[in-house]
């Protein structure tokens, strides 16, 4: 459901912050994927002499001894030891036991655009959720849309990813919640409309919503006024670029974005 007012969106805002503070994960876990300008801590048992402290390139790399450099991005923790132990093996130790953690996390860079107060790019700590950066930009302006997008990179290509921000930040359900990656782009796009004219109470404006059938919106302007043909309701609407106008819809058509709903008077 579309944010009702600017007023209402900053009390959500503050009454979720210590949500967003007790949701966020732990800083680190054996899936963080490790990228550049991390630090690593590598140590091998019984090699007091191989413990490195290395800082992943743009790269993707660190320097190690021995091996020179190894190719770590994209990799959690217990596979660069792994791939390590794997390295070491061929010729050089006997079945080495390999550790390795994050020393220090490089920060997360995400852009932030659309219908919030503070777009742009913002440098995080890992483990940053989407709530906790929506605290930081916001709030979403009155015209947010009812949802967020998330870009994001991997390796099988772009991913799309929706966060529901009704239910995030309306009715305060952290399941709806996303953890964020570095190189993320998040658009807030603006929630459509639609109007409702003709024998209403209230007619005007409303912003859109999903599943809004006519009757729905029709008890949004008010209702019926006494005088209304419930049967000749018209529907004008853009498909593919042309405005067509729909004549006689039922009470259980759904309604999309710009469309304009029109109530004639009863011929009777």
């Amino acid at each position: 459901m579309p944010l009702r007012n600017a007023h209402f969106t900053c009390l959500l805002f503050a009454e979720l912050f210590l949500l967003a503070v007790i949701f966020v994960p732990p800083l680190y876990s054996q899936d963080y994927v490790v990228g550049e300008r991390d630090v690593l801590k590598i140590t091998v048992y019984d090699n007091p002499d191989l413990t490195t402290t290395a800082k992943v390139s743009e790269e993707g790399s660190i320097f190690f001894p021995f091996l020179g450099e190894v190719k770590v991005k994209g990799l959690t923790t217990p596979q660069i030891a792994t791939k390590m132990s794997s390295l070491l093996a061929e010729g050089y130790i006997v079945n080495p036991q390999v550790t390795v953690y994050v020393e220090q996390f490089r920060s997360l860079k995400i852009m932030l655009i659309g219908e919030i107060a503070r777009p742009g790019l913002f440098e995080l700590p890992v483990g940053t959720m989407f709530l906790e950066l929506l605290l930081r930009a916001g709030p979403v302006t009155p015209n947010a849309g009812d949802e967020a997008i998330i870009k994001r990179k991997t390796a099988q290509g772009e991913q799309s990813i929706t966060v529901d921000l009704g239910r995030l930040l309306e009715k305060g359900d952290t399941t709806a919640d996303q953890p964020l990656q570095d190189g993320d782009n998040i658009y807030i796009p603006k929630g459509g409309s639609y109007y409702v004219l003709g024998q209403v109470k209230s007619p005007g404006m409303f912003k859109f919503q999903e599943q809004t059938t006519v009757f729905k919106a029709v008890i949004q302007a008010g209702g019926f006024t006494e005088i209304a043909s419930q049967r000749r309701i018209s529907i004008k609407r853009r498909l593919d670029g042309k405005e067509v106008t729909l004549e006689k819809v039922g009470l259980d058509e759904l309604v999309k974005p710009d469309d304009i709903i029109n109530v004639p008077e009863s011929l009777f």
